[in-house]
């Protein structure tokens, strides 16, 4: 038989069996109703120095999750100690009168885990992973890292200068540098408008600063260990008595919440010749995580910007072209929020981009979302806060943002039921009133010959 012929009777065939294969086929199944989430049993106390404790055994995999968050953070540090925060936390690392940052290093390693300490704006953590028998050896050096560090004068030059390095990098990034305008135009003097500190500022630290902040700045009153895991919770309570039980309780924590309004500003830092403008437009709002707009609002900005089938998202990316990854973002700190879309966009495009977001924004305060649109959002969401909470860490950042945040556990266990009872007309009622566009900050880091002119409609502030 002829190549030619089996073709032709290859296809005869394929053509034969296509309709049964079309008939047979089944649509998928309709998804079932959403289960709101079940917490771990949990197991809270509170030690004679303030130090809060959250346990919560969690699943069967032999490991264990440990997060000692303590408020403080950027929030803390005056005009001139941008960054002190963090150059404490890098000391820390450094190890304590007992134990040498190898030590540390080679101790948790060898437990299946490594040291983490986190710098936030509001608070920072001290935490690591390891197997569930190396969890009270872990937990000592949790402990002896958080009370005792040594700050070692030896370690400041070359901590300075790595930090140096960082500043350098960011400094570099045009992405970078339209946050750090953005936060100086909505935030002015407060610590959240202080993003980077001056060179000068940061080479000139001394130990002396760093030791100063961290007595002012930490202790048990302060601080709240969250663990996760496969544990023994009567063991472990008994450890964590003797072990943070001497913590001096140190300072009461200090909350700074910043004084904002929408206002519109236009802010261009020239960028000569870049071939794309980086962009972050927003506002302040009120629909903190603590008030009852906040589940709406989130649902709002992921149909608006937020998810990756967003509207501005499929504007300007999928049918302009004009950027490859833009995204909204409500961004919180203690009890503020502002809502935030960021993108980098090509030059020529710069006013046009910006038109198109507005445009978005319009359409959505004029006209309500369908509501197949708005499920479609809604169960991404759904999926990813489960997500979120399947896991040792998930489920102790989750705790840890309601805790700061001031909020009970029906955040969270009510979490599905609030996303699913949003209305299209809620969702147009958010952006009604939050989201005005003629109160958004627009800061723009690009060439400015070029973007000035298309910026214009919008009034540019110098």
């Amino acid at each position: 038989m002829t190549m030619h012929k089996r073709i032709l009777i290859a296809a005869a065939l394929s053509l034969a069996i296509a309709p049964i294969a079309v008939a047979q086929k089944e649509l998928p199944p309709t998804p079932g109703k959403p289960k709101e989430t079940k917490l771990p049993k949990k197991h809270e106390f509170t030690l004679a120095n303030g130090m809060q404790v959250t346990l919560v055994p969690f699943g069967t995999i032999p490991k264990t999750t440990m997060s000692l968050a303590i408020r403080a953070g950027n929030v803390n540090e005056s005009a001139n100690e941008v960054w002190l925060a963090d150059l404490m936390g890098d000391l820390m690392r450094e190890g304590t009168p007992t134990r040498t940052s190898q030590q540390i290093a080679e101790t948790l390693s060898g437990m299946g885990g490594g040291l983490g300490i986190n710098v936030g704006s509001d608070q920072m953590s001290i935490g690591t992973e390891v197997l569930s028998e190396f969890a009270p050896a872990a937990l000592e050096v949790i402990a002896d890292v958080a009370m005792h560090p040594a700050f070692p004068a030896a370690e400041l030059p070359r901590l300075k200068s790595a930090r140096l390095r960082n500043l350098a990098i960011q400094k570099s990034n045009a992405g970078a540098l339209a946050r750090e305008q953005f936060a100086q135009a909505m935030y002015g003097d407060h610590p959240y408008g202080r993003v980077y500190p001056t060179e000068p500022m940061l080479q000139g630290y001394t130990l002396e600063q760093v030791k100063g902040f961290y007595t002012a700045n930490i202790g048990a009153a302060r601080a709240h260990l969250y663990m996760a895991g496969v544990f023994d919770a009567v063991a472990m309570e008994k450890q964590i008595r003797q072990l943070f039980g001497a913590w001096t309780k140190g300072p009461a924590v200090v909350t700074k919440v910043p004084t904002t309004a929408p206002k519109r500003a236009v802010l261009i830092s020239d960028r000569p010749n870049a071939v794309q403008s980086s962009l972050v437009i927003g506002l302040p709002i009120t629909a903190t995580p603590s008030s009852p707009d906040y589940t709406a609002m989130v649902v709002t900005d992921q149909l608006l910007g937020g998810a990756f089938s967003s509207r501005i998202t499929s504007n300007i990316r999928e049918q302009k072209g004009y950027t490859y990854s833009p995204f909204s973002t409500i961004g919180t700190h203690y009890h503020e929020a502002s809502w935030n879309e960021i993108a980098d966009v090509t030059t020529a495009v710069t006013g046009a981009s910006i038109k198109e977001v507005f445009g978005e924004i319009e359409r959505l305060r004029t006209e309500a979302p369908s509501a197949e649109e708005l499920r479609a959002i809604q169960n991404s969401m759904i999926g990813t806060f489960a997500l979120q909470t399947a896991t040792r860490g998930g489920i102790l950042g989750q705790l840890s943002f309601v805790s700061l945040q001031g909020l009970t556990d029906d955040y969270l266990t009510n979490y599905v039921s609030r996303v699913l009872a949003v209305k299209p007309t809620d969702v147009q009622r958010m952006a009604q009133k939050y989201l005005d566009p003629s109160k958004m900050i627009i800061s723009v880091v690009g060439d400015k010959k070029t973007v000035e002119a298309q910026l214009a409609p919008w009034t540019i502030v110098p």
